[in-house]
């Protein structure tokens, strides 16, 4: 049976079941499902009994733990959705590099010796680094440069040069590749949307911060073509356009001002100093150089044209912000 028509026939397993995107995926597989084949949701976090959907197969595992080789073993899935990652910046440099490259690797191996056949990964756009000279827009072909001084980006780029090594040491296990831009949905709580909603929000004096972004459903549902109908390869992942940090200010009715980069450094470099943040000067460039990502791949020759534009992305969450606060 050839990948694209084996679809969900073989099963699936997604890592990071339970996370922001896991539990959505789970929820539509679940919902999609036409087979007896096996949903299986694995976290790290345990499923409440209540919470569990009736055709799905809850598994309480560690992606770092060899006991993961077990667990796909026991359930045999032909398609892995890989989701489990670190997303929170500024934690425990080694714990979030285990976690994200170890990780990685333990579901790579696992994988390979359970027979998987299609590996789909979410990676980010941030493997591409935050550099004054990227290219706008970054194409997939653009080298990954994931600066080592920034943990989050330098772990996705690790993993991606990981991905290469196992697709040219094991063809057989097909791999599917999405580097999402910033994922917005109406209850998206994180350290990106803090930056929204302070009571002033703050950029840098010399670039407009753009944000390419993304609905939450549109990368449920690029997942779910993803396992249904593989075409493996690697693409961005991010609606049409993009938005300012000054235009976001403005959609969200909030003042916005431009203060030069080395005044934000200084003041990271003493709250870093006093333990006040886990943020350092370096973090600046999270701000002042945000990756842009073209889409025209992910249209072209996955066959997906996501939903929402940036603009309507963040009018969504707003809206989602509003509610919250009724």
């Amino acid at each position: 049976m050839s990948m694209q028509a084996q679809g969900m026939h073989g099963g699936v397993l997604v890592t990071g079941a339970a996370g922001f995107i896991g539990h959505s995926l789970i929820e539509r597989l679940a919902s999609e499902k036409s087979t007896n084949s096996e949903i299986v949701a694995l976290d790290v976090r345990e499923v409440a009994p209540s919470d569990r959907l009736a055709n799905v197969t809850y598994v309480t595992g560690d992606i770092r733990d060899l006991s993961l080789k077990e667990i796909f073993e026991r359930h045999s899935p032909r398609t892995v959705v890989h989701l489990a990652s670190v997303v929170a910046v500024g934690g425990d440099p080694r714990r979030d590099w285990e976690i994200d490259v170890l990780g990685t690797k333990n579901v790579l191996l696992a994988s390979l010796n359970a027979g998987v056949e299609h590996l789909v990964v979410t990676s980010s756009g941030a493997a591409y680094g935050y550099h004054a000279d990227n290219p706008v827009p970054l194409h997939e072909d653009d080298p990954l440069r994931g600066n080592e001084d920034f943990p989050y980006a330098r772990n996705k780029r690790e993993v991606e040069e990981m991905l290469v090594e196992w697709r040219e040491l094991y063809p057989d296990l097909a791999q599917t590749v999405f580097r999402p831009c910033t994922v917005l949905g109406p209850t998206t709580n994180n350290q990106i949307t803090a930056m929204f909603e302070r009571p002033v929000v703050m950029g840098l004096s010399g670039t407009a911060t753009p944000f390419s972004l993304i609905a939450d459903m549109d990368v449920v549902d690029a997942l779910v073509q993803a396992v249904k109908r593989p075409k493996p390869g690697i693409y961005n992942l991010a609606g049409d356009g993009m938005l300012s940090l000054r235009e976001i200010a403005r959609l969200n009715h909030k003042p916005y001002v431009a203060i030069p980069p080395a005044i934000l450094k200084s003041a990271l470099w003493l709250l870093h100093a006093l333990r006040l943040t886990e943020l350092g000067p370096g973090n600046v460039k999270f701000i002042q150089y945000r990756p842009v990502l073209a889409n025209d791949k992910l249209k072209s020759v996955f066959g997906f044209s996501p939903q929402h534009t940036a603009t309507e992305v963040f009018e969504r969450y707003r809206a989602g912000r509003a509610e919250l606060v009724k």
